[in-house]
């Protein structure tokens, strides 16, 4: 497995992450815990547009692992 491919790999899985923690906080009764899941919803996704801009670092570097 390239660096490319499990780099998108790990974008995806934090995707998935960041949609699960939307649906606790959009299903969390508790105030103090729905900010919980909205901080980190946002943190992760600062993690997923710094791996993003990687990519496309990789994608210059690399033409071979552009993305389709």
């Amino acid at each position: 497995m390239t660096v490319a491919s499990k780099l998108k790999q790990t974008i995806s899985s934090l995707k998935g992450a960041q949609s699960t923690l939307r649906i606790y906080s959009l299903q969390a009764q508790n105030k103090e815990l729905k900010v919980v899941y909205r901080n980190a919803v946002k943190d992760i996704d600062e993690v997923i547009q710094s791996l993003k801009k990687r990519e496309k670092a990789i994608e210059l570097e690399e033409p071979q692992y552009k993305s389709n």
